[in-house]
């Protein structure tokens, strides 16, 4: 049973019936024996080495796996640190502010709320995924058996770190002049996060940072339940938001995920923003302060971004698709940004990694700092034809993929890599490119490509979708 909950990148499933409380205090257990001998191995020695931060989401079921997963940490012998109702990246920032051996969140982000799971980081708030921790977490605790055990004294005590998170986080925000945003929380942790990182929403907007007004969409999550999927990346998700911009005149709109570890953003009419866009705009601001830094982006983001990121005097770094690449690429370069499609922002200052709420605040400082509006900033970074993300739905994923090669050889101005799937990049000479990947858990293909125009970006999809399979909504 527990090996249909773990996921390449965290545990995730169906509560109860995939997921119940006997499998959280397993897990519990499970983190616990393999994050305490993960630091023990780093040399990491010091008592707060014994710590583990535990947070949970909104979710109903959230409190109970929550408590089992503590004991379960208790009873392997280690010390649990509850930070209680909170947004995943303040898990990451108390893993570092306490320098503790890791961390395990509960949560299921965006999926529907019959969801629930666990995102564990290990010291440093780096990410443990199936390659770098999380196999040894499913053996721990399969292995474990808690009619036999003899508990450890583990101790678990409660700590309210709100204070400080809004510290850190307020540090990345500066408004030179007042800025209207509207907030969709989607009924997930931003409803609990903005209020308080941003100061309590009093009558017409007023927050607790001097001109700033914050209009609240979906900041109820009380009940567990959602107005709609807690996943902006869905264009039915952000309609609510973009009329609530237009219609409020507000300088622009922010749309989180379930537990607010990522955000899109609109325009001051209503237009989405692409997060690759985003990266390029934000990529400049921080490139100003540190000059010759490396900002890192996904290999399905515009060209616009290395182009942008080179012009500022940056080095771009094109990385593979998921946070523990992301995090890993930002700590090898020393990266000051990066950013990624799916609405996840990475920042130096915030421990490599990534966070909605300090994405909101560099968004609202940069946009103050000018008297243009956010449209017209991101105009002229949007200025290549993009397919957006298409799912095709096929059994044989590599004779696919091999025929795509075949269709379009390497070539001296054609180059052709497997970083992450098949990248075929002639937008030299071309002027297109495009990426496939291959979905873990489905029979899909992912298909992004950009050209220079709509007309060559056309032309090159009627060669490849033919090959891919059959087209879905996903």
């Amino acid at each position: 049973m527990l090996g249909r909950i773990f996921k390449a990148y965290d545990i995730r499933g169906t509560y109860p019936d995939l997921l119940n409380d006997q499998m959280a205090w397993q897990i519990g257990y499970g983190c616990s024996k393999f994050l305490l001998a993960d630091a023990a191995s780093a040399g990491e020695t010091t008592p707060m080495m014994k710590n583990v931060v535990v947070g949970r989401d909104m979710r109903t079921s959230s409190p109970t796996l929550s408590k089992q997963v503590v004991q379960g940490i208790a009873d392997h012998g280690g010390n649990v640190i509850d930070i209680g109702l909170v947004d995943t990246p303040m898990v990451y920032f108390a893993i570092n502010h306490l320098d503790c051996a890791g961390g395990v969140m509960v949560t299921a982000s965006h999926n529907p709320p019959q969801y629930n799971g666990f995102k564990v980081s290990k010291r440093r708030a780096k990410p443990v995924g199936e390659a770098t921790g999380l196999a040894d977490v499913r053996k721990f605790a399969a292995m474990v058996d808690k009619a036999t055990l003899v508990p450890a004294s583990g101790r678990s005590e409660t700590r309210d770190l709100w204070a400080a998170y809004t510290r850190h986080v307020r540090h990345f925000l500066t408004l030179k002049r007042p800025v209207k945003v509207v907030i969709d929380a989607s009924n997930g942790m931003a409803g609990t996060m903005v209020p308080r990182v941003f100061g309590p929403i009093g009558t017409r907007g007023a927050s607790g940072v001097p001109g700033l007004t914050i209009v609240p969409l979906n900041f109820d999550n009380t009940k567990g339940t959602f107005v709609h999927e807690p996943n902006p990346l869905v264009a039915a998700n952000l309609r609510q938001l973009q009329a609530a911009v237009v219609a409020e005149g507000a300088d622009l709109g922010i749309c989180f995920d379930g537990d607010a570890d990522r955000c899109v953003v609109v325009d001051e009419k209503g237009h989405v923003v692409g997060c690759d866009h985003l990266t390029a705009l934000l990529a400049k601001s921080f490139l100003g302060p540190s000059p010759g830094s490396a900002v890192v982006y996904d290999l399905r983001s515009t060209k616009a971004v290395p182009e942008e990121v080179t012009k500022a005097g940056g080095r771009p770094v094109r990385g593979r698709v998921g946070h523990v690449f992301m995090k890993a690429l930002m700590a090898e370069h020393g990266a000051v940004f990066g950013g990624e499609l799916s609405g996840h922002f990475y920042f130096r200052d915030n421990y490599n990694a990534d966070s909605g709420a300090i994405a909101m605040a560099t968004v609202l400082t940069l946009l103050s700092s000018t008297a243009r509006t956010l449209g017209e900033l991101i105009r002229p970074l949007a200025r290549y034809a993009q397919s957006g993300e298409i799912n095709f739905q096929i059994e044989d994923k590599d004779a696919a993929l091999n025929e795509l090669r075949g269709m379009f050889p390497a070539g001296p101005q054609r180059q052709v890599d497997d970083l992450d799937g098949l990248t075929i990049d002639g937008f030299g000479r071309e002027g297109w490119w495009f990426n496939v990947r291959k979905s873990n858990t489905e029979p899909l293909l992912r298909l992004n490509a950009e050209a220079r125009d709509r007309k060559t970006l056309d032309r090159l999809l009627e060669k490849i979708k033919p090959k891919m399979g059959k087209q879905v909504d996903h």
